[in-house]
């Protein structure tokens, strides 16, 4: 292949990135651009809808929807809800993660336990949510945060175990060992050793937990009432008047916009935690 065909590919293969990127940022793009119109402009504009250039943006969506009592309870406890949820998978995942990488089980094997946790990732919400129903109503749970949190613990746990666990592996466990002839017991190597250098590991799948709990509607459609979260908030959008397409960007936006900060404050943690012991030595 000489030069000017590496450059041909090279400018091909540009061109079909960038595409297939602005496929993917559009609904973001029009979610926005919808979220700073005013109704009459949703309907009467055409073109990009960049502001200043084909209409003049206004935050009164915003203001009207960030004034709403709804509003503030489905923020509050969507919050809650993933920051929990996301806590209590770190603290009973690192420990099952820790375990998996350093100790050998006979029975089940090593290798069994992995894959079982993986599956819980295949199996499908839609088989495990009649078994929640019943038994969260048995209990007394239903339509409490708690029995949303416990839930959705049970379901993002399965990220950080499979993540952190291949980080543990990639660590040298000679730097433990050194922390244990000191006089740290296992846990203490864990803690002070182990967990320190796996932090990028360990934002990365802190992000993906909170952001899937954060995103999570079916749930919260069915086990709960009351408790309203920002995705069945972002849902009824439907009014007497028909669909208010400037009210549905400003929701998305707006349930967007927490997991799109803590993406770009974290971006370097879940590069390097994703990536971390993909390249063998």
């Amino acid at each position: 292949m000489n030069k000017n065909q590496g450059v041909l590919l090279t400018s091909i293969y540009t061109f079909l990135a960038l595409f297939v990127a602005m496929i993917f940022f559009f609904p973001l793009w029009w979610s926005f651009s919808n979220s700073l119109r005013v109704p009459l402009d949703t309907f009467v504009v055409s073109g990009l809808g960049l502001p200043w250039i084909n209409f003049e943006p206004t935050l009164d969506n915003w203001r009207t929807h960030l004034s709403f009592p709804e509003a503030h309870l489905a923020i509050y406890n969507s919050s809650i809800i993933s920051l929990v949820s996301t806590g209590l998978a770190l603290i009973v995942g690192l420990p099952a993660a820790y375990a998996l990488a350093r100790f050998r089980f006979r029975f089940p094997p090593n290798k069994d336990l992995t894959i079982w946790f993986i599956s819980q990732r295949v199996l499908p919400p839609a088989a495990a949510v009649v078994p929640f129903f019943v038994i969260w109503n048995a209990l007394g749970i239903y339509d409490t945060k708690l029995g949303l949190i416990i839930v959705h613990t049970t379901f993002i746990m399965p990220f950080v175990i499979v993540i952190v666990r291949q980080t543990f592996l990639d660590l040298p466990i000679e730097l433990e060992e050194a922390a244990m002839v000191d006089g740290a017991t296992h846990i203490g190597a864990f803690l002070k050793v182990a967990v320190p250098l796996s932090v990028p590991a360990i934002a990365a799948s802190s992000l993906i937990m909170f952001t899937f709990v954060w995103n999570d509607y079916f749930f919260a459609k069915i086990l709960t009432m009351k408790n309203l979260t920002l995705p069945l908030y972002s849902s009824v959008s439907v009014q007497n008047r028909g669909v208010e397409y400037w009210y549905i960007g400003t929701k998305t936006m707006l349930s967007m916009i927490v997991p799109l900060i803590l993406c770009l404050l974290a971006q370097r943690y879940i590069v390097r935690g994703l990536t971390l012991g993909a390249v063998k030595g």
